[in-house]
């Protein structure tokens, strides 16, 4: 299995060095030069396993260059009960007749980003051993809240490794500005910018692919690397969890054998529903994927009109982690839809990033809408579903998996689609105590961030998780907070490479 660069071809690579790399230099986004199948007996032998021999089927289809003893060494030190509650790594919750709450934040920093990051260290010390020669990796993150906590988590301490994350000072919620800001470790580092998610993520990209950077590193001995889902090592252990869900509706009788089934994910960057639209490519029987959008809806106007525009108004709000106008994953799908042309993606990302807008050819926006459905709702809306989830079901969920509810339930009532559908849960309440607690009709003024959780817990009597409440009384260890521009003297700050 080869990799190509979505803007470049003609680029070819193993996997390993996909993942040490983490993005083509000519500013391209890795993918497989084909999607590998699952069989139906493939499929059908994977439902007695647990999650991580799963996981081993799954990426052994696209590692190739990893020997089976490498694959199961990467998934057996991430997918532990100790680190997620349980050997139900990514347990379905039944909502109500044909509709499932797939929980993918079980893991130790309550996001969903665990169910990749946990894994991504060992894939990344594989890999190194294989193409880094020796250098120090260095993993470079922008995040808009869970990413970033999940990253630093995963890399904390690992040898030969550090890692640099920064996030937009008002653009994440408060428990997950106290997760990284009180993270332990010491290869870790964590800056705050002024400005929005795209400035961080626009920022980092700048620094990854610039050649005086790289000439700098590499002078110290040093490469970057990325723990975002630019990352192909990030992205392809969410296809896992989509083939975990139809094998658990397989196993509980909830779906039959080939039977269709829908999928919903509330998604900023586009990488967790890009994984299920590469499950569907692998063999599995999803229907729809429908894409759910907060008032940051860009691409929910995409899907509808073919017209990808960022020039628009920001607007912060309670799910926080789906704040984006840049969906960078999205390139990948584009490339796969155009039939890997790469001077086309090439084209319409130039004309983003010069224009701030492009537009699709016409073929792609019906391939588009023919596998695709979007919908958003606003901040009033996702309170409103948080308080009728939890009224009519006793589920409680926060407001990024509110948003996929919310835009499922509008889905169904307009086509009358009754398809068994998964709901991808992304966080766990507790992570936005109080827009959850005030959904519900708490009053949190002048409570801090752990009265807040307090206050949810009286309502609600669910449990607090652990990792969460650890942070209590803890005092950040990062404060750094600096403009976009200045980004790469940061990075050069931390690393203790300046001038």
């Amino acid at each position: 299995m080869m990799y190509k660069s979505t803007r470049d071809a003609s680029v070819s690579v193993p996997s390993a060095q996909a993942i040490t790399q983490g993005i083509s230099r000519d500013g391209g986004l890795f993918v497989p030069a084909s999607i590998p199948a699952l069989t139906a007996d493939e499929l059908a032998g994977l439902i007695p396993k647990n999650y991580v021999e799963r996981a081993n089927a799954v990426l052994s289809k696209f590692l190739t260059d990893f020997t089976e003893e490498e694959v199961r060494s990467c998934t057996a030190a991430a997918y532990t009960a100790d680190k997620f509650g349980s050997d139900h790594t990514a347990p379905l919750r039944e909502l109500y007749e044909g509709v499932h709450i797939l929980e993918l934040w079980h893991g130790p920093t309550c996001a969903f980003k665990d169910m990749a990051l946990q894994i991504l260290p060992h894939l990344m010390r594989v890999s190194a051993g294989k193409t880094a020669g020796g250098r120090e990796i260095v993993i470079l993150v922008a995040t808009s809240g869970d990413t970033g906590k999940a990253a630093l988590e995963g890399f904390r301490d690992a040898e030969h490794t550090r890692i640099l994350v920064f996030y937009p000072e008002q653009g994440v919620s408060p428990m997950q500005k106290l997760q990284m800001t009180t993270q332990e470790g010491e290869n870790v580092a964590v800056c705050a910018i002024r400005g929005n998610f795209d400035d961080a993520q626009n920022g980092v990209k700048e620094i990854f692919t610039d050649p005086a950077v790289a000439r700098r590193l590499a002078a110290h001995g040093m490469m970057f690397s990325s723990a975002n889902s630019i990352n192909w090592g990030r992205l392809v252990p969410q296809v896992v969890y989509y083939v975990s869900a139809y094998c658990d509706l397989l196993k509980d009788g909830k779906l039959g054998a080939g039977e269709p089934f829908n999928v919903v994910v509330p998604t900023g960057n586009f990488g967790n529903i890009l994984a299920a639209y590469y499950a569907k490519k692998m063999g599995l029987p999803i229907g729809r994927l429908i894409c759910a959008s907060n008032r940051n809806k860009v691409l929910t106007d995409f899907m509808e009109t073919g017209v990808y525009d960022r020039r628009r108004e920001f607007h912060p709000t309670t799910s926080p982690s789906m704040d984006i106008l840049i969906s960078s994953n999205l390139e990948r799908l584009l490339f796969d839809l155009s039939g890997q042309d790469d001077r086309l993606i090439a084209d319409l990302m130039g004309q983003l990033s010069r224009d701030g807008v492009y537009t699709v050819p016409e073929q792609m926006k019906k391939a588009l809408q023919a596998g695709f459905a979007g919908g958003w709702c606003d901040d009033g809306q996702t309170a409103g579903t948080i308080r009728e989830t939890y009224e009519k079901y006793g589920y409680l969920c926060d407001t990024h998996t509110a948003v996929g509810v919310h835009v499922y339930e509008e889905y169904r009532a307009r086509t009358g689609d009754t398809t068994p559908t998964v709901i991808a849960s992304t966080a766990n309440p507790y992570k936005f105590s109080q827009s959850v607690a005030e959904a519900l009709g708490a009053e949190t003024d002048g409570l801090d961030e752990f009265e807040k959780v307090e206050a949810l817990h009286s309502l609600t009597g669910c449990a607090i998780p652990a990792p969460l409440a650890a942070i209590q009384g803890k005092s950040p260890r990062f404060t750094a907070v600096c403009d976009r521009e200045d980004m790469r003297c940061a990075v050069y700050e931390q690393l203790h490479i300046g001038e």
